[in-house]
């Protein structure tokens, strides 16, 4: 009999058969689902979380969770391997709370729902009814494992940071200051649809975190501003977004060009950026910090987590 696989030649990563334990609509636009299950034993590091990225498997039109091999390192291509009308729909989201005890794992997973028309996805129609006891795939970082897998978030030596994002990026930005250093200095802005939606962020004492509910107004146009003018940018007149149509969504970090840019490596400036959200934000952002601020993109992430009008996959 061969003997039981070790944390050492087990995979980085854990696919995971995780059933929901709790639903909580937190606010208008926000649904707060708790995710349990023996399979998530070894699922993700307390305390070292970030804005790690995890992939969530919801059911097809059928409603039944497909079965993936999970006798393969490679659990991509086991997701392939199901036939296209029964493997469902892959999504990425952040973890809100990883809640480890002696009762076992449980992942929070707080999602938006985008539930207008033309805006309605998978996940925010399986958000918008789950109840306890649904279950879904979960795919994350293998606790004790080397690397950081899926976090971006990198500071370095950094003396103050900045947070930017929508409310997709709102729930990495809470876990990124909730495992910060209490000591952390900076600033957060978030923009979100309405009031209602300002939740609460156990943020070190010298971190400001400024919610930006836009109401009426179109994406973007409380964030941009408010974030340029903090930054001294008080030359800007009118905003507009850049449309992101057609164009591969910007992903740029000092360790990682999506455009093929050449990266200069960790940051080793005083300030150091972190930005997230609907890409064409993202994108007006980026060329306002780094063209017209003269801002170093080894300082800065630039990260498109959706797209206005485009249904997203994976």
């Amino acid at each position: 009999m061969s003997a039981e696989p070790t944390t050492r030649t087990r995979p980085p990563y854990v696919l995971a058969r995780a059933e929901v334990r709790a639903v909580e609509r937190v606010s208008p636009n926000f649904v707060r689902v708790t995710f349990g299950g023996d399979e998530l034993y070894d699922f993700g590091t307390p305390g070292d979380v970030y804005d790690a990225r995890i992939k969530l498997v919801f059911p097809p039109a059928s409603g039944v969770l497909p079965d993936i091999d999970r006798d393969t390192d490679d659990w991509w291509g086991a997701y392939l391997a199901v036939p296209e009308d029964e493997r469902g729909s892959m999504r990425t989201y952040s973890v809100r709370s990883l809640l480890v005890t002696d009762a076992g794992t449980e992942v929070v997973v707080d999602f938006v729902l985008h539930l207008a028309p033309g805006l309605t996805g998978p996940a925010s129609l399986w958000a918008s009814s789950a109840a306890v006891g649904d279950e879904l795939w979960v795919v994350g970082p293998r606790r004790g494992r080397e690397g950081r897998s899926g976090i971006e978030y990198a500071p370095g030596a950094a003396s103050q940071v900045f947070l930017v994002g929508d409310e997709t990026a709102a729930p990495a930005i809470a876990r990124i200051l909730e495992d910060a250093p209490r000591d952390l200095r900076g600033l957060a802005f978030i923009e979100v649809p309405v009031i209602e939606d300002i939740l609460p962020i156990d943020a070190p004492e010298g971190v400001e975190v400024h919610w930006l509910p836009r109401g009426e107004a179109a994406h973007g146009l409380r964030l941009i501003p408010t974030v340029l003018d903090c930054l001294g940018d008080t030359g800007h007149t009118e905003i507009v977004v850049q449309d992101a149509e057609g164009e591969e969504m910007v992903w740029e970090t000092p360790i990682y060009s999506g455009s093929g840019e050449e990266v200069a490596g960790e940051s080793s400036g005083e300030r150091y950026f972190w930005i997230a959200g609907e890409s064409g934000v993202v994108t007006t952002l980026r060329r306002h910090l780094v063209k017209d601020l003269g801002i170093d993109r080894a300082q800065v992430a630039f990260m498109g987590y959706w797209r206005r009008g485009v249904a997203m996959r994976g």
